[in-house]
């Protein structure tokens, strides 16, 4: 007995090599592989020349009260402005903040897996995850994915048993302990301003308007950071988001435009 297969068999025609299936295209595209001895290099070249042109200006210190960190929200790649609303400041849990500088996506996925974390590790260990574990936890996952594609920037900034805590994690799992950072490519712009003007014994409204001045003065020269400037403040009750001013009224806050000569005597007349 011969079984019937023929409702199995394909009634579609054979493509041979060179079959056109449509007008100008063949079933198999073909391209020239490029040949190179230095394959890394090849690997890095390429990958610079897809890469995105990023930037952001974010900033967080320690002083007397706590930390005060703050950031713009613009997102772009390169000339374009994709959104002037960005939240670069991330609640981790009610006592620390993660910043956001580098990949917009990259920052926001491992912030809330760092946040999942930290909640975990408070429910096992019946205690708050300390700043300084945080940003261990951070840099080890980090260091993991090396060389596969991340960009991040972050500054984990927050409040545990031992005080004011603060650390700067890249995506290479590199891992800093300081009191003042700036990252992103406005970045030296605010180190201008907020190196001239840090004390340790500010006030909390001393240090935020310190912050402020420094974020907005990289806005002003760096065209990829702008919007709106943010500021927060982590003490030992937690953090509070105290101002959230755009950049474009700030500029008039401190250069106010005055009146001409002609204006002025023309008022006096």
């Amino acid at each position: 007995m011969k079984l019937d297969t023929s409702g199995l068999e394909s009634t579609a025609p054979l493509f041979g090599a060179n079959t056109v299936l449509f007008d100008g295209f063949k079933d198999v595209p073909s391209f020239d592989v490029p040949k190179t001895n230095d394959f890394d290099g090849f690997q890095k070249e390429a990958i610079q020349m897809v890469k995105p042109a990023k930037g952001t200006t974010t900033l967080a210190f320690i002083f007397k009260e706590g930390v005060i960190v703050a950031a713009d929200s613009r997102a772009s790649m390169g000339g374009y402005i994709s959104s002037q609303s960005v939240k670069k400041i991330i609640e981790i849990n009610p006592y620390m903040l993660g910043t956001m500088a580098g990949g917009a996506a990259d920052c926001q996925f491992w912030h809330r897996n760092l946040g999942i974390k930290c909640r975990l590790h408070e429910l096992a260990n019946k205690r708050r995850i300390s700043v300084t574990g945080a940003s261990k936890l951070l840099a080890n996952i980090l260091y993991s994915y090396r060389g596969m594609g991340l960009s991040v920037g972050t500054m984990i900034a927050g409040w545990d048993e031992t005080g004011p805590g603060l650390y700067y994690v890249d995506s290479e799992g590199g891992r800093l302990k300081g009191t003042r950072f700036s990252v992103g490519s406005g970045s030296p712009y605010a180190y201008g301003v907020l190196d001239s003007g840090y004390r340790y014994d500010m006030s909390v409204q001393e240090a935020a308007e310190l912050a402020r001045r420094s974020i907005y003065h990289a806005t002003f020269r760096d065209g990829a950071s702008g919007g709106v400037a943010s500021v927060y403040y982590v003490g030992p009750s937690g953090w509070k988001k105290l101002s959230g001013d755009d950049v474009g009224e700030l500029h008039y806050n401190y250069y106010p435009v005055l009146p001409s000569t002609v204006e002025q005597e023309m008022t006096e007349s």
